[in-house]
């Protein structure tokens, strides 16, 4: 739950304690914008969701 929650305010902190460094700063660039802020939160969720089924 408190992962889901720091993907949806930091999308690039999730990616980061998940180990995944440049995706992480991939995520940062696309959260500097208001447009790219959609697709990295999905993008996190994404990630965080394979990670914890895996």
């Amino acid at each position: 739950m408190v992962m889901i929650i720091i993907c949806f305010l930091a999308p690039w902190l999730a990616m980061f304690l998940r180990g995944k460094i440049f995706q992480g700063i991939l995520c940062i660039i696309l959260h500097l914008t208001l447009i790219g802020w959609i697709p990295a939160t999905i993008w996190a969720l994404i990630v965080t969701q394979r990670e914890k089924s895996a």
